[in-house]
This record gives structure tokens, C-alpha cells and sequence, in this order.
């Protein structure tokens, strides 16, 4: 067994735990509509171990394994069905740093407490740090491993799951990220217009084909979880550059709500006492989403998308921004997706 699933597997014994003790208070306490939400959301649903259990991070959470043939794994997925059996999914993609035993989503933006309340299914995978959630060319690492098929598994796995289980439109989503979650949203939203109503892109990289984009992925996939990002187009010549590049690749973007953000990289009051080190890096990634955003803007804007951006004062890349941005959309979302 690998540390990966050794970590997995020690992590779902403790949240597990935590929930068997837990679940009942907060049945009682999570807020209003707490009745009428039980209905859809106090059972258990099937998974490829038997059935999911309850995640540890509460508020009717599942923690499920859902088996993808073209990964030959199960991958979990963190799962918190609408209060009231509605149709609408929002898938949230972590970063490149995407923990193994839980979606950060979950746990540093607390996002099922956000939309506990609403008739909306919060769909949050776990894992996949450093792959932008694409389906790559050749193995992930320099010496072998496994070839990661992300896009296949949230495009056409998933959502075959979703909807048997948990009810969920495979043509009425919303698809949010954040960094490297925000780049592989507007990409997957664009190459698959009938999935995703909606898509939002919290401090992503929208051009990754300007001049100096492709070193610096490839720095930050081997810094993040040593991946080769070679085989993740297969070459560096290779089209599927311009085919992962949101700047190339918003077409299918057409008629979607679209919304981006990224903050300038100075410094707030909520950056006051943090490591130096830490702010200097978070400066500098969150200033160049903004510049990469920036330059993505005004072009989607030239061929008729729907787009509405937001660029605060300050800000930098971390988990103050993102849990901003989700809490200030939230409402755009459920307006979008029908599902307050």
C-alpha cells in the first residue's frame, strides 16, 4: 500500500470517528431548514466499498469512493446532497497543493457550511495535486507511475455516479477553483458546454501559453507533487498546450455565467504577523493570476461571453482570498443554478 493510501485510508478511519460521535448533534444544531433537509440528506449512499460514510468536517457531508475505469482506482469524493433533493451540482476544484485526505474546500472555506441551507448538491474531489485536473498523455511522473484521466473522471464518471445516487443533472452544474482548480474550471467548462452552467475562476492562471508559462508550470507541478509536466501534453510542441490554455480554449464558453477574480498580491491586515516567506511566495502567484486574468479579460470580453470580474486591492494567495471570493458568490450561484 502506497503512503498516499495508507494516508487515506487512516483518514477516513478518523473522520469517520469523528462523525459517528458528532452527526447527531449537528442534525440539531446546523441551522434552519434542518427538518426538511433530512429527508434527502441523513442516509447513506452506495459506493464501490459498499456505501459512503459521514465525513468528519459534518453538516451531512459523505465521504464517498467512486470507482473510475479510466484511473483504475476508486477516487473519493466529499459529497453534501441539496437540502432538498434539487437537480443542481457545484463541483469545487482544489489547488495545486490538493490534499490526498481531504478537499481544502471542505476544510479551510468550510464551503458545505456556506450552502447548507440550499437546494444545491457541493460536489468536492479529493486529491489530484498538481495534475489541473486534466487527463494527461503519458505517465504523471519522470520515472513511471500512473497516467492521471481527471477530465474523464469528472466529465463522464462522476457525474454517471451523481446522478443515480445523489440525483444530480448532469447538464445543470456550476464548476468553481481556485489557482490551479481555477484554471482546469473554465477549462472543463469550456470543452464541456452541456455539463456546466456556470464557471468561476478564484486567482486562476488563464493564459498558460504567453511566453515563460510553460516553465513556470512545470516548476510548480514538481514543486507540488513531482510531476513531469511534459507528459501532461506530451510534449512541449505539443497542440494540447493551446487546448489547456483558457486564453485558446473559451469558445465553448458561450452563453455561460463566467465570473473571475484575483487580487492584486499586497498585502491586507490579514496578512499582518504571517512568515515572510509564505507572504512573499502568496505575493507574487496572487499578482500573476491578476496579470493572467487581466489579459484573459478583455479578449473574452471582445467575442461576447458573459463575464463579470472582480480585481481587489489587496489580497494575496491564500486561503483568506478564496473563502472571500466563494462567500461573495455564493449568492450569484444560487441565483444561476435555481437552488436557494
Amino acid at each position: 500500500m502506497s503512503f498516499a493510501s495508507r494516508l487515506k485510508s487512516v483518514a477516513r478511519k478518523a473522520t469517520a470517528t469523528i462523525a459517528a460521535v458528532a452527526t447527531a448533534a449537528t442534525l440539531a444544531t446546523v441551522g434552519a431548514g434542518t427538518a426538511s433537509a433530512q429527508g434527502h440528506r441523513d442516509w447513506l449512499r452506495p459506493d464501490a466499498t459498499g456505501h459512503c460514510e459521514w465525513d468528519g468536517v459534518l453538516f451531512w457531508v459523505q465521504r464517498c469512493d467512486v470507482w473510475s475505469p479510466s484511473n483504475g482506482r476508486n477516487i473519493t469524493v466529499q459529497i453534501q446532497p441539496a437540502q432538498r433533493a434539487g437537480n443542481a451540482g457545484l463541483y469545487l476544484l482544489d489547488g495545486a497543493r490538493a490534499p490526498e485526505a481531504y478537499n481544502a474546500w471542505a476544510v479551510d472555506a468550510r464551503a458545505m457550511e456556506k450552502f447548507v441551507d440550499n437546494n444545491i448538491t457541493l460536489v468536492m474531489p479529493v486529491g489530484g495535486a498538481g495534475t489541473f485536473y486534466t487527463d494527461w498523455a503519458g505517465p504523471q511522473g519522470f520515472f513511471g507511475g500512473p497516467t492521471p484521466k481527471w477530465e474523464t473522471f469528472l466529465t463522464q464518471e462522476l457525474p454517471a455516479y451523481l446522478q443515480h445516487h445523489f440525483g444530480v443533472s448532469p447538464t445543470n452544474n456550476s464548476i468553481a477553483g481556485l489557482s490551479m482548480g481555477a484554471t482546469a474550471a473554465m477549462n472543463l467548462a469550456a470543452n464541456h458546454p452541456q455539463q456546466f452552467r456556470q464557471a468561476l475562476s478564484y486567482s486562476g492562471y488563464l493564459t498558460t501559453t504567453l511566453p515563460g508559462a510553460f516553465a513556470l508550470m512545470g516548476l510548480v507541478v514538481w514543486d507540488t507533487a513531482q510531476l513531469n509536466v511534459n507528459n501532461m501534453y506530451g510534449s512541449i510542441m505539443s497542440p494540447r498546450r493551446a487546448e489547456l490554455d483558457p486564453y485558446t480554449n473559451m469558445e465553448g464558453l458561450r452563453g455561460k455565467d463566467v465570473y473571475v477574480s484575483a487580487a492584486s498580491g499586497v498585502w491586507g491586515p490579514g496578512e499582518i504577523g504571517q512568515p515572510i516567506n509564505g507572504l512573499l511566495v502568496g505575493s507574487a502567484l496572487e499578482a500573476s493570476a491578476n496579470a493572467s486574468t487581466r489579459y484573459w479579460e478583455p479578449k473574452a470580453r471582445a467575442i461576447g461571453l458573459n463575464v463579470t470580474s472582480d480585481y481587489p486591492l489587496l489580497g494575496i494567495h491564500n486561503w483568506q482570498q478564496w473563502d472571500m471570493q466563494l462567500a461573495k458568490t455564493r449568492g450569484r450561484i444560487l441565483d444561476v443554478m435555481n437552488a436557494w
